[in-house]
């Protein structure tokens, strides 16, 4: 499983400054791994290139045993006519009933399983909507600030039990927690601020599974490779 980028570029229509600039990077096996960076870089626009089919195959974006991509985003919404506990049964196939049932319960929604989405909080939409992709099959899964708006507790106890429920799957998770992808990801491809030109790294992070006992001096290396990569 490995996903790559070989001098990628890319410029939105009826634009004349590219949003990716030459971007080479390598990343390998299942896991959590990490798009971090200051805003305007483009790490959504790297995400939406990796799942959109068009784009993989060729040189430029290689993905190695990861057939189906999927992307979520923060703030996408489920459609308002039915309950969110109806719309999960109806794109949950039989025989993962059971998991969409343990995530309902891992991501604390019970509670609102009858409520339309409008009437959700953010965090619970997006964790409802989190919930509609873990049921999918998928290799890969894009997390762009998916999580957001949920508290810091229960947001750990989400990735925890991703990484142990899913531990074949590959997840590329956006985020600006600079203590969160150093602790939970493996690997962290690091954007450097485009004013400056600056390159991409990729800096190994943590890797914090169930269980786990932090190291806080090996913790404390990792962020500042990072803040220095940026």
């Amino acid at each position: 499983m490995r996903l790559e980028c070989n001098s990628l570029n890319f410029t939105y229509p009826g634009s004349q400054i590219a949003v990716i600039n030459n971007l080479s990077f390598s990343i390998q096996n299942p896991g959590f791994k990490a798009l971090f960076g200051p805003s305007g870089v483009g790490k959504t626009s790297l995400a939406k290139l990796i799942a959109n089919s068009k784009f993989r195959g060729a040189k430029d974006i290689v993905t190695e045993n990861m057939d189906t991509i999927l992307y979520s985003y923060n703030l996408e919404r489920l459609p308002g006519w039915s309950s969110t506990g109806n719309h999960l049964n109806k794109v949950t196939s039989p025989e993962k009933q059971s998991l969409k049932e343990q995530l309902i319960e891992i991501f604390k929604l019970n509670d609102v399983l009858g409520s339309r989405f409008s009437k959700l909080s953010m965090g619970q939409q997006n964790r409802m909507n989190l919930i509609r992709y873990l049921v999918q099959d998928f290799d890969l899964l894009i997390l762009d600030e998916s999580l957001a708006n949920v508290d810091e507790k229960l947001r750990e106890t989400i990735i925890l039990a991703i990484k142990e429920l899913f531990s074949d799957k590959m997840f590329l998770y956006i985020s600006h927690n600079l203590m969160e992808v150093s602790k939970f990801c493996s690997q962290i491809l690091v954007f450097g601020k485009s004013s400056e030109k600056k390159d991409c790294f990729v800096i190994d992070g943590q890797d914090c599974k169930k269980g786990y006992i932090l190291d806080k001096k090996e913790m404390d290396v990792t962020m500042l490779e990072i803040m220095n990569a940026f």
